[in-house]
């Protein structure tokens, strides 16, 4: 099976693991960026077959986790106030808001669609002119082509229905702005592999120069995580601080052009709002001014207050690599996936989600993982 039991063998796995061993003679801090990556070093108990002194740190890399709770809350009056169609993929429906879901709200009657692609709800609002659509197009730049191009098509198709709540992440502003923390103590990096597909990597090499601290591009898959480590800890061992490229089969120093070009004709670079971080600037996308009718704030210009995260939920010293889910005393027993306190145990990216159903039942009874 071309390009996954490849990158699955157990004995290359080994090889990896063994010289990954033999060079480590210092403590090192690495962090994943990607919840992808987040959820396949779990699954797959990469973590405890490394050797104690590497410690990984999980990073913010989910966007939905990222999503703030005031846009959820907007989208959630759109559906039940507006009476606007809302739009979106299925892991933003149970993501708390402030005071309710996406799902409570649809339960509750509100028409919410899960949709696979936003050209799927771009189909939607123009066979059904009546109705006013709105897709929640969250996200970090994997994701912004295709969104763009949604409203390209709609604009195309002069359809007057259609508008996108734009919940866009970018990478770089993010790292750098651990980085930039007091209490940052990341010693190195793997970046986001799907990221870099689009955009590529130069946007890296200033933030491995200005902090010191080794960036490889990584892929997903066992074999590609175990590489990635495998080049962090040499660098490290080496007193480097460069921008390598582990997912070289995928991603190139340039990235997409096209899908770079698309980003760039719809989207303009603002300040963006990061649920459990605090706002990050230029680190999000917004809708320019030519497409600005396709903008559902603008469309629809309701103010929403900013809800805190609260002090039962950890999820934002979790993003930002300070703590662990097990830190979290609601972990497991008054958080779980059904009945979620936050965004990072909902999100099939999450990290607490990735803890739970992974590595939970060493860190809680079996009488408490089923009540």
């Amino acid at each position: 099976m071309k390009y996954l039991q490849e990158y699955r063998d157990p004995q290359l796995a080994q090889e990896y693991l063994r010289e990954i061993h033999r060079i480590t003679t210092r403590p090192w801090r690495i962090m994943e960026v990607c919840g992808g990556q987040t959820h396949s070093l779990v699954k797959n108990g990469i973590i405890e077959m490394l050797p104690e002194k590497i410690t990984f740190i999980h990073g913010p890399g989910c966007p939905v986790c990222v999503t703030p709770r005031h846009l959820i809350d907007l989208a959630i009056y759109l559906c039940e106030t507006a009476g606007v169609t809302l739009c979106s993929y299925g892991d933003m429906l149970r993501v708390p808001g402030g005071e309710k879901s996406l799902l409570s709200a649809k339960a509750a009657g509100a028409d919410v669609r899960i949709v696979y692609s936003p050209l799927e709800a771009v189909k939607f609002a123009a066979e059904h002119p009546e109705k006013e659509v709105v897709f929640f197009a969250v996200g970090f730049e994997t994701t912004a082509p295709a969104n763009a191009l949604s409203v390209v098509h709609a604009a195309r198709q002069k359809l007057e229905n259609y508008a996108i709540l734009s919940s866009h992440v970018l990478v770089p502003p993010a790292l750098a702005a651990i980085l930039q923390d007091e209490e940052c103590c990341i010693d190195g990096i793997l970046a986001a592999g799907h990221v870099c597909t689009v955009m590529g990597f130069e946007e890296y090499f200033p933030l491995a120069a200005a902090y010191q601290v080794p960036i490889v591009v990584t892929g997903f898959e066992p074999l590609d995580l175990l590489q990635g480590i495998l080049m962090t800890v040499r660098q490290l061992e080496r007193g480097q601080a460069i921008v390598e490229n582990q997912y070289a089969r995928v991603v190139q120093k340039s990235g997409n052009i096209a899908a770079r070009q698309a980003i760039a004709d719809v989207f303009k670079i603002s300040d963006r709002q990061w649920r459990g971080i605090g706002c990050i600037p230029e680190s999000g996308l917004e809708l320019k001014e030519a497409y600005a009718t396709y903008d559902a704030r603008k469309k629809y210009p309701v103010q929403m207050p900013e809800v805190n995260e609260g002090d039962t939920c950890i999820a934002g010293e979790i993003m930002k690599g300070l703590k662990k889910p097990f830190d979290c005393p609601n972990f497991g027993r008054n958080c779980k996936p059904e009945t979620p306190l936050g965004a990072a145990m909902v999100s099939s990216e999450g990290t607490c989600a990735a803890y739970y159903h992974f590595h939970g039942d060493a860190h809680f009874s079996s009488e408490e993982r089923s009540a």
